[in-house]
């Protein structure tokens, strides 16, 4: 992204804008439901239709990564906005079927595009870990108030598509805040292949796996919850809600703890808990099992899914891989759905639940390799001796406690600007300097 898309005014509208992406895949459970019962449909009906939608969402992100510096950050991002406004709108007004879908691909041709621009901004961030860490947060926070708003209104389809459809009109006013055209010949960057193209293919078919590994529960998570568990929609809300509001103290504590571990021991840990989540989850069958699965599941989930995205983000500060890699766990959360719903109608919630576990523990192994190996181009030896030798090496590795002008371990190297000094000014005249001989001294 060019300058002008860092610092805290740009963050002002990447963040509701990367809420207003991510929005669509958080409020899942709820329009897959509501499609179901509002418009008839078998569970697997609907799963499908949820997957069209994310479907919509990551060909926009694939679209996306290799032109979205051409359009431009602010007319890509309002592009995304209208289609989102329009598309779920119009699908929220009509029970026919084919308009409903034509609606929701619409929408997640937006929700991709909004999503897109905002991943490739903040991974120009100075810091695109606490910047993704930030947007989590955010949508997590609005999708939880959503999940304790949306069963006391009417019933159908209609309030959670309206919901994101308002979400995204609210966002347009802060697009100003963003480039409004493409990059100029001075700020263009360079050409050139992708870097880390091995790491980044690994890590962009891990996080597709782990998105539809999570999502396929995720889609059905609210018929296991009234089916299975027994419960209402009211107190499935609920749960809901304080699993998303579980996942803000996750979030949280991954902003706080930074880059203290790592990235390979959240990644790597992190998705085993979520797959042990998973099988507990899948095989509820009262209140006490289906909210402990749930709640758990989500504290973990955003915590490791910021870690993936500032692992992105590092490989290319372009934003390239930061797109790519969204646009695929964009792909796997539209296959998860429909992946659940036929898993589930096949083996059980229960066998369904084995199946993710073990995927989940599997992908694990690759993504955990590419954070240890792969985090962006590190500070090489010579240039932590240009910084201060030993002691900025120890300095540069404790992210949390240093400020921004301060290299951390692990950060691109900066460029260094070559300056051109006058000829006249070289010339130094002996009577600029008294300079004392041996034998005057003393």
């Amino acid at each position: 992204m060019p300058s002008r898309t860092r610092g805290p005014g740009a963050l002002i509208a990447l963040v509701p804008l990367f809420t207003a992406g991510y929005l669509a895949p958080y409020l899942l459970p709820t329009v897959v439901g509501r499609l179901s019962a509002g418009l008839g449909l078998t569970p697997a009906q609907a799963g499908l239709v949820g997957s069209v939608l994310l479907l919509g969402s990551s060909t926009a992100g694939f679209t996306l990564a290799a032109r979205g510096e051409r359009i431009g950050p602010r007319r890509a991002a309002r592009a995304g906005l209208l289609a989102m406004a329009l598309g779920y709108g119009s699908a929220a007004a009509t029970g026919i079927v084919p308009l409903v879908v034509a609606g929701a691909v619409l929408g997640g041709l937006g929700s991709g595009t909004a999503t897109a621009v905002a991943a490739a901004g903040i991974a120009g961030q100075r810091d695109p870990h606490r910047a993704s860490t930030l947007g989590l947060l955010t949508v997590s926070a609005t999708a939880g108030a959503l999940y304790l708003t949306l069963p006391h209104l009417a019933g159908g389809h209609a309030p959670p598509l309206l919901a994101i459809a308002c979400a995204a009109a609210l966002v347009w006013p802060l697009t100003s805040r963003l480039p409004g055209t493409a990059r100029g010949p001075r700020e263009a960057a360079p050409t050139g292949p992708l870097p880390h193209r091995a790491a980044g293919a690994v890590l962009a078919g891990g996080i597709l796996l782990w998105s539809l590994s999570q999502n396929a529960l995720w889609g059905v998570s609210g018929r296991i919850g009234l089916t299975q568990a027994g419960l209402s929609e009211v107190t499935v809300g609920a749960v809901f809600a304080a699993a998303l509001g579980a996942g803000l103290t996750g979030v949280t504590a991954a902003g706080a703890l930074g880059s203290r571990l790592g990235r390979a021991v959240p990644i790597g840990v992190g998705t085993v808990l979520i797959a042990g989540c998973v099988l507990l989850s899948s095989a509820a069958g009262d209140l006490a099992s289906f909210a402990t699965g749930e709640i758990l599941w989500n504290a973990v989930y955003p915590v490791v899914l910021s870690y993936l995205l500032g692992l992105a983000a590092s490989l290319d500060p372009r934003g390239r891989w930061a797109v790519l890699v969204g646009a695929a766990s964009s792909l796997g959360v539209a296959c998860g759905p429909v992946t659940g719903s036929l898993l589930s109608e096949g083996a059980g919630y229960p066998g369904m639940g084995v199946v993710l576990c073990a995927l989940l523990t599997l992908v694990a192994i690759p993504m955990t390799a590419v954070a240890r190996h792969a985090s962006g181009r590190p500070l090489v030896p010579g240039s932590v001796r240009r910084r201060g030798g030993a002691a900025g090496a120890v300095l540069a590795g404790t992210a949390a406690a240093t400020p921004p002008t301060v290299p951390q371990m692990g950060a691109p190297e900066q460029e260094i600007t070559p300056v051109t000094v006058p000829a006249t000014r070289r010339r130094l005249s002996k009577s600029s300097f008294n300079l004392a001989r041996p034998s005057d001294r003393g």
